[in-house]
């Protein structure tokens, strides 16, 4: 196989030159514009009026913030599925379909021509900052492996099909790709999940795999497969002796990071992190662990930072990257796409420094205020990484769900609770240790929390139930949620998904 590594690092250092040239600012206002030209006739720019915007700030005025519900509401529901010059010109061909992850509902996200475009540059960007950081690596010496869901798409009209984002992107991988890609298009047709691990598992191991790539949980599950097939214990590289590059992104990397570093002992993989989204490729580390990923700042996204404190308000204020200082924000997108202000309903930081970059911290879904306690899902996976710590164990899967005065809870009175169903990597010693460590780390973490705890009169402590391992992966399959794009959800608020939640913590260990 041809090593086309040295042309990766050739176009890395002729693309970071590039980027050097141009603020941050200019990208983006120069994004956005393009962005707005190109809508101009569509029907969404004509109910906004986009020939007449000039800035970033009469784009702000003319075009509210929207959620999924708001857009398909007011644009794509009466034409679906052939949105024909509504929200973005052309014909849309594909529809991510998204997970529903806090939900519980499924959404059809457009995915353009052009946001296919913008998601492989994107990906070689990836590339680019691997090699530039591991001057030794030869990642196109060999196959990139996506652990990702199937390529089978259903036709939804002629010429408009939907499916999983990370089939979208293998169904149009360019042709020179097709070497370096595993699996093909024929092995990745297998829409059952388990059916499918175990396949490409076996294929995989006669295959020069040089990286692979997942959310972190599946990877695991993954990796756990190999293991058994293999007999060689915890051990990546003795799977793929030449791997270069694990691309890890989709949710929290936090709980599983003490489990992949038993995975990867030696150091030798690179680890990069992406923030690859069903409605665009945001961010990808360019430094290293824990420090943030970059922004894609001219792919054809804009981003706009609302405060959190401000999410739900009327008129919130509306950071770019241009104004918003460091902190955490709700990220809004506008994509080539037609997807215009849209709440993309996750959380991110930004990172103190003169190159934007974010870490995700959660979802909006996943503030937990069911007793005005508001607490954010980074204090809720930090309490439940602490208690496991102290017990000794690292975290599998968690969930949190509010318990409301009759939920049946064995508990009389009118205060609510939490419950917390967490997965470890074996028992625990002392259970209520566990939970009053959790207890203990919420209060010092959130003041609002703090003060409903007083003497139990508004919260009572949480309750905690632990599952066998594997639970969580037998819960997503019972939902029909295993594998691809699919996660856990970590606060568990809509009533379809937690009736089947509470089922879940029926099966405890006592």
């Amino acid at each position: 196989m041809f090593d086309a590594t040295p042309l990766l690092r050739g176009y890395g250092k002729l693309r970071m030159r590039r980027l050097a040239r141009r603020s941050a600012a200019a990208m983006q206002s120069s994004q956005l514009l393009r962005l707005v030209r190109r809508a101009e006739a569509t029907r969404f720019g004509r109910d906004h009026d986009f020939a007449s915007i000039r800035t970033v700030r009469d784009y702000q005025e003319r075009v509210p913030l929207r959620s999924f519900e708001d857009l398909n509401e007011a644009y794509f529901k009466d034409a679906f599925p052939v949105l024909t010059d509504v929200t973005w010109p052309g014909t849309i061909p594909y529809f991510a379909v998204s997970s529903g992850t806090s939900s519980g509902r499924t959404k059809h996200i457009p995915v353009s021509r052009d946001m296919v475009r913008s998601n492989a540059r994107a990906g070689t960007d990836l590339l680019a900052h691997h090699v530039r950081r591991n001057p030794k690596s030869r990642v196109l010496a060999g196959k990139s492996f996506m652990l990702g869901g199937s390529v089978a798409m259903e036709t939804l009209a002629d010429g408009v099909k939907s499916g999983d984002l990370s089939g979208i992107a293998r169904l149009n991988n360019p042709r020179w790709s097709t070497p370096y890609v595993f699996p093909s298009i024929d092995e990745a047709l297998e829409a059952d999940w388990e059916a499918k691990i175990d396949r490409l598992a076996r294929l995989s191991l006669r295959e020069p795999i040089r990286c692979i790539a997942g959310t972190p949980s599946w990877l695991l599950l993954f990796f756990e497969r190999l293991a058994e097939i293999t007999g060689q214990g915890r051990n990546v590289r003795a799977f793929y002796p030449n791997l270069d590059l694990m691309v890890y992104g989709g949710m929290s990397f936090a709980p599983y990071r003490e489990t992949f570093q038993g995975w990867f002992g030696d150091g030798v993989v690179d680890w990069r992190e992406v923030y690859s989204a069903s409605e665009g490729f945001v961010a990808s580390a360019d430094l290293g662990v824990d420090e943030g990923m970059r922004l894609n700042l001219d792919v054809g996204l804009f981003y706009e930072f609302v405060p959190m404190a401000e999410w739900e308000a009327e008129a919130p204020t509306r950071y770019t990257v241009a104004d918003a200082p460091a902190g955490e924000y709700g990220l809004v997108l506008t994509t080539c796409a037609g997807l215009w202000s849209y709440r993309i309903g996750d959380v991110v930081e930004l990172v103190p420094g003169d190159v934007p970059r974010v870490r995700v911290t959660g979802r909006t879904s996943y503030y937990l205020s069911a007793f005005g306690e508001h607490l954010s899902g980074r204090e809720i996976e930090l309490a439940v990484l602490e208690a496991a710590r102290h017990a000794g164990r690292t975290v599998a899967e968690y969930a949190v769900t509010p318990l409301y005065p009759g939920d049946g809870d064995g508990e009389d009175g009118a205060a609510g609770r939490h419950l917390f169903v967490v997965e470890l990597d074996g028992p625990v010693d002392d259970e209520a240790a566990f939970a009053r460590v959790l207890d203990e780390t919420l209060k010092a973490g959130n003041e609002d929390y703090e003060v409903h705890r007083r003497r139990d009169f508004q919260l009572r402590p949480p309750v905690v139930r632990f599952v066998s391992p594997g639970a969580f992966a037998n819960w997503m399959r019972e939902r029909g949620k295993l594998g691809g794009q699919n996660k856990v959800p970590r606060v568990v608020l809509n009533d379809d998904v937690r009736e089947q939640f509470m089922k879940l913590a029926g099966s405890i260990r006592v």
